[in-house]
């Protein structure tokens, strides 16, 4: 079966993951870490992409994106190449780094943007390499409860909408975090992500539609036909 090509819808939040080939480790110390922040950054202003939030883990980083245009696969394509090469050098090693291309999905903003931001920042705990989500440098955590100014970073309208102050918002954010997120959320994102499917409600992947031929969901091998109401329901 030929592989579906990837759902890039613009001025829609994307959550990719992009990972180690073999589950190898992409980042050796702090220095490869600042480097791949430093890509991410230079080129988010090249192709016009605004990151929310992130992770970098020891064999995988994750994204939480919106491109204005149809330009993330190059985004991701000139970020992941040129980490490579700088990699590669410093390292002393040649090949692959990468295990494929980024796995994503284009998710429901307002039903999953902020579970999908904690679940970022909650990962260096699940993996037993921070105590709790403030003591991982190595994510958007800290820019979001107020303890740094992160430049990658640009908010998301929805975080506006936590708080009327920065101090209240940073206190909101903070809460959200640590109340966690639902096993069914945690499932729905990851299942969404690595297959590829669109995330969202029935309205939302109706608007969908109306912007790509590709299929959105695993369950409708077509595309679908938006319900009409029967007069008078």
């Amino acid at each position: 079966m030929a592989r579906l090509p990837r759902l890039t819808v613009p001025g829609q939040v994307h959550h990719l993951i992009l990972r180690g080939n073999n589950g190898q480790a992409v980042f050796h110390d702090d220095q490869d870490r600042e480097r791949l922040l430093q890509l991410l950054q230079d080129h988010a202003r090249e192709f016009a992409i605004a990151v929310h939030g992130y992770v970098l883990m020891d064999n995988h980083l994750q994204l939480l994106l919106t491109p204005v245009d149809d330009r993330l696969p190059r985004y991701m394509q000139a970020v992941g190449r040129r980490y490579v090469r700088y990699f590669n050098d410093r390292h002393g090693r040649s090949g692959t780094l990468w295990e494929g291309r980024y796995r994503s999905t284009v998710i429901d903003a307002q039903a999953y943007l902020l579970h999908a931001m904690a679940l970022l920042d909650l990962k260096p705990v699940a993996a037993g390499l921070a105590p709790q989500p403030e003591a991982w440098p190595w994510s958007s955590h800290r820019h979001y409860i107020g303890r740094l100014t992160d430049r990658l970073v640009t908010p998301h309208a929805l975080c506006w909408e936590l708080g009327n102050t920065p101090f209240a918002r940073e206190l909101a954010y903070a809460e959200l975090v640590h109340a966690g997120v639902p096993g069914e959320v945690q499932a729905q994102l990851q299942g969404a992500t690595l297959g590829g499917w669109a995330l969202g409600g029935s309205e939302f992947l109706g608007q969908l539609t109306k912007t790509t031929d590709r299929r959105l969901t695993p369950g409708n091998a077509g595309r679908p036909s938006p319900k009409r109401e029967k007069p008078g329901a």
